[in-house]
């Protein structure tokens, strides 16, 4: 008999348990279902990328030396670099550079090996394109610095989901 009332004392103390894991479960999805949806409208509105973020690559002619550290660095060698060698003062001469994001997979170890401050991470990320070939860049495209998210005049900038949170709620409450 007095086993029959342990064994009734623990399984009143798993329903229990259960029933608790239940409430804290059923706890988070109502909270969840409370909440207002998060949607961006892409195209006018804008997430900024985080300052770690690994974008486009911006490419500076004139400070590049064609030592070819960035090819050796990449894991698919994929910067393409032509150089002609000045026999008379016997350096390397860039006669052009070349990056092919449609097969970068945005490592950046070009920009962090790098010997002098030639390459760089912009924050551009809409490098969609239809045709293939239009994602080889080469030194001009490259030069180009894109206009900054924060500096486009044209889009909504949503820094964080927090705060387009916290201005729909300010909204929701006047």
């Amino acid at each position: 008999m007095f086993s029959t009332l342990i064994e009734f004392r623990s399984y009143g103390q798993q329903a229990v348990e259960a029933a608790r894991y239940i409430g804290q479960g059923s706890a988070v999805t109502l909270d969840h279902s409370n909440r207002s949806p998060i949607t961006v409208q892409y195209p006018y509105e804008k997430i900024l990328p985080s300052e770690r973020f690994r974008g486009r690559i911006h490419f500076e002619f004139d400070k590049c030396i064609a030592c070819e550290v960035c090819v050796r660095v990449c894991p698919i060698n994929l910067p393409v670099v032509d150089w002609l060698l000045m026999k008379d003062i016997r350096k390397k001469r860039l006669r052009s550079y070349s990056i092919d994001f449609g097969v970068c997979i945005f490592r950046g170890n070009c920009v962090e090996y790098r010997p002098t401050n030639c390459l760089s991470m912009t924050e551009e990320y809409e490098l969609s394109s239809y045709d293939r070939h239009e994602l080889n860049y080469d030194q001009t495209a490259l030069g180009r610095l894109p206009l900054s998210t924060s500096q486009d005049f044209s889009i909504q900038v949503v820094s964080t989901s927090l705060n387009f949170l916290n201005k729909k709620f300010e909204g929701e409450k006047n």
